[in-house]
């Protein structure tokens, strides 16, 4: 949780002392410590922020921080001189008027909530810091550990809050448009530890990070718990990440939780609640839909221009993307729609309306996404979307929006809204891009449009991501979703957790359920059932419970069925319905979870006598990130003064075949799908990419010199290893093809498993008898062990 703090301007001049900012400037952050607790797929997390104020005169500090946006805070405190002071949760209004009104009396007063414009960002207020005082501030969270497709749980401590594009005329309450200096990372003044706990009942295999670790500590001889630490010396280039192995992660389990003793018979706090795990079992459907309008939205802003990571300096978040485009284009089926938008400061799309999916479209596409740049200005995604959503239906095609962003926007909120008002008629799957990017905005559109996300850091590869997200497109609605309970009499269930519309193969799902009623004996038990229907087939997930609520002194159960109440109901200070604001405001006060209409508030009453004097403002600078200063500046305000950036609505853009608009990149006439099979081309010399960049539309290959350059052989002995005179090349070139995917490529098989399954059936459909002795023929030309399973036989 690297925090970028920002305080409220001075009122004199001093003489510096202590650690200085590059404005030689006292610093009163000194260090930033964590201590985190994952039990199963639950993290509970302690972030303490150490202050001393060194400086002649007191200091009233603002602070700035990211945290994932599933994070269900329930905690604030200060420890001011050996003093705990713990704060209450408020109307965030009354909150403020309080804290105005402490400061303006002298006393200390500490204040901590949401920023107005994005669940992921928040903002802290230490008021009236003596000189000489030092002060420890302790937030506690839970939440949920998403699932990764390897089986791993994800935990992430944001350690990068990126600047963010702010839209002419908005408002500049939000703490994101302050500004802070920015240094070296070498000249951080402050210091992040962080120290990790992790158990669970099946076992832990591994832990694996992107950043130094101590060695992992086994607590016991049954390697159930485990203990690991964040190396000396963290950089904050990155955020930290923890990838959790457990030896079994797919098993169904409910916990059943106490309430609150105090709390009212029958309330959210006051009765026990269950949390339901399945992992359901949903059969891939054969064969896969071949129809649907598949738009995909890709982030054309300055910052996409920053390296993905360290290993790859000379590669850019667009290098990747741009990569990344050509594999979805490849393997989106026949008959389809598609069309790409670039956006930045404003937006362009490559077709006036979704064209057909052809050989010539494909083409066409292929050619625009050779000359993207990410030089279009600021981060507005708002006004793109509106006119993906005005687009005319196209019938039996259902829309598949694939939202490609660094996440870089203020406006979170009303994207968030416009994406849920236009949910009945699309699935959103979104992906953030590189360090720092929304979690609020990433996780939010895709939660509220039936699709998921994805978060691509250095260490991950935005190709896998994406074509598991197109498979799961292709694949047929689960529908029918609907959850029962068997349950001793005098006892029920009432869900808390939104309805589930959409299931995926391979994900978790997570159910939240308020028990109410008289809980049977301890050896008492429950059933909960997960029915569902696919393809007109009915299925059923069951898991058999004991009743014996457990208690937990930090509720968690609660506080993560709350935050999943509050992430439906909860659409900020703005947007947020006034019929949904009541709702809101009671289960966050009831339940003590901050929400966007509530703040944490502590005031110190204790002193001796009121501060006196003026208050310092100091900048505690942030860190110079990775590929976030070079020659060309990053652009998060390019474009504030156009038309378009204030609001008023342009027409949709869009590229002419043989010709590029200066924002997504140079002229190009004369160029075909040639360009792409060269060795130096924009989309890397890895022979993989440019075999698949040979591959047409229908799934086939052509025999020509590009392919024989990536199978390593000369065209004559291609053409000589033919088993049949006068055959059709273009079958024997693609049956070499999907040989030498699965001979070379088979560490990134999820990247070109649809498009190999395109080849696979225009071979069977063209192929004929002959298909045995082809396949034979190819491995031996290849000199392969490949299975010739893989080609139907």
């Amino acid at each position: 949780m690297c925090l970028h703090k920002l305080e409220k301007p001075c009122a004199t001049m001093v003489r510096p002392c202590g650690l200085l900012t590059c404005r030689e400037e006292p610093v009163p952050l000194k260090s930033i410590s964590v201590n985190l607790s994952i039990c199963e797929f639950v993290a509970g997390v302690s972030a303490t922020l150490n202050y001393e104020n060194e400086d002649i005169i007191p200091v009233e500090a603002f602070f700035v921080f990211p945290m994932d946006e599933d994070s269900a805070v329930y905690s604030f405190e200060a420890l001011v001189d050996g003093k705990k002071i713990v704060a209450e949760l408020q109307d965030k209004m009354k909150a403020h008027a309080n804290y105005e009104n402490a400061i303006s009396q002298g006393h200390q007063a500490f204040l901590l909530e949401e920023d107005i414009s994005s669940r992921d960002v928040f903002c802290c207020n230490v008021g009236n810091l003596h000189p000489g005082s030092k002060v420890a501030l302790t937030l506690h969270y839970v939440q949920e550990l998403p699932l990764q497709a390897d089986g791993a749980l994800r935990y992430v401590l944001p350690a990068i809050l990126n600047p963010r594009y702010n839209l002419f005329g908005q408002s500049m309450r939000s703490c994101l448009q302050m500004k802070t200096p920015v240094v070296p990372l070498k000249g951080l003044p402050y210091t992040l530890s962080l120290v990790a706990t992790i158990s669970s009942q099946h076992g832990i295999e591994k832990v694996k990070s992107n950043c130094s670790l101590s060695p992992l500590e086994y607590l016991g001889d049954k390697k159930t718990e485990v203990q690991v630490s964040l190396a000396d010396g963290h950089k904050f280039d990155c955020d930290v990440e923890l990838l959790i192995y457990y030896c079994e992660v797919h098993k169904p389990s409910v916990a059943v939780e106490l309430g609150k003793q105090k709390a009212k018979p029958e309330s959210l706090m006051g009765d026990p609640s269950a949390m339901v795990s399945f992992y359901p079992s949903i059969p891939e459907a054969q064969p896969p839909i071949t129809c649907g309008e598949f738009i995909f939205l890709m982030d054309c802003s300055g910052s996409m221009q920053c390296s993905m990571s360290k290993r790859e300096k000379g590669r850019t978040r667009m290098d990747i993307a741009k990569e990344t485009l050509v594999l979805l284009l490849k393997s989106l089926p026949l008959g389809c729609y598609f069309n790409i938008f670039g956006f930045g400061s404003k937006y362009e799309a490559f077709f006036h309306d979704s064209v057909r999916y052809t050989q010539d479209m494909m083409e066409e596409a292929l050619r625009k996404v050779k000359v993207m740049q990410a030089n279009l200005g600021g981060t507005e995604i708002l006004s793109p979307l509106q006119t993906i959503f005005n687009g005319p239906p196209i019938p039996g095609h259902p829309l598949q929006l694939f939202v490609f962003t660094d996440g870089e926007v203020t406006d979170t909120f009303t994207v968030i809204k416009e994406v849920r008002s236009n949910r009945e008629r699309h699935r959103c799957f979104s992906f953030g891009i590189g360090e720092g990017a929304s979690t609020s905005l990433i996780k939010g559109i895709a939660r509220v449009a039936g699709g998921t996300s994805e978060f691509i850091s250095s260490r991950n590869r935005m190709q896998s991501k994406a074509l598991l997200a197109l498979k799961r497109s292709l694949q047929p609605v689960v529908e029918n979703v609907s959850l029962s309970w068997a349950l001793p009499q005098g006892l029920s269930a009432q869900r808390l957790s939104p309805e589930q519309t959409v299931i995926f193969k391979g994900q978790r799902l997570i159910i939240y359920a308020q028990l109410t009623g008289t809980m049977p004996p301890e050896e008492a038990t429950g059933q909960v059932c997960l029915r569902y229907t696919l393809q007109d087939k009915s299925y059923e997930n069951k898991v058999t419970f004991y009743l014996h609520p457990k208690h937990d002194a930090n509720f968690t159960i609660h506080r993560l069925a709350a935050k999943s109440l509050l992430q439906v109901k909860d659409m900020g200070l703005r947007e947020t319905p006034a019929k949904d604001k009541k709702e809101v405001l009671n289960i966050s006060m009831e339940c003590g979870v901050i929400s966007a209409h509530t703040a944490f508030i502590a005031i110190n009453k204790t002193l001796n006598q009121p501060v006196q004097g003026p208050m310092a403002r100091r900048d505690i600078p942030r860190p110079i990130l990775l590929g976030s200063v070079s020659a060309t500046p990053r652009c998060y305000g390019t474009g504030v003064g156009t038309p378009h950036a204030r609001g008023v609505r342009q027409k949709k853009k869009c590229m002419s075949p043989k010709e590029t608009s200066p924002e997504m990149g140079r002229t190009h006439s004369s160029m075909d799908e040639t360009d792409l099979e060269t060795p130096h081309t924009v989309f890397g010399e890895h022979r993989l990419v440019q075999l698949i960049a040979l591959q047409k539309a229908d799934g086939s290959w052509d025999l020509n010199e590009g392919l024989a350059v990536v199978l390593g052989r000369s065209m004559e002995d291609l053409l000589a290893a033919v088993p049949f005179k006068n055959y059709d090349s273009s079958i024997w070139a693609t049956i070499l093809a999907v040989l030498w995917l699965h001979a070379n490529g088979e560490d990134l098989k999820c990247e070109w498993e649809l498009l190999q399954q395109k080849a696979v059936n225009w071979i069977r459909i063209h192929a004929g008898t002959p298909l045995r002795e082809l396949v034979k023929a190819g491995i031996d030309l290849l000199k392969t062990t490949v299975d010739p399973s893989i080609l139907g036989l």
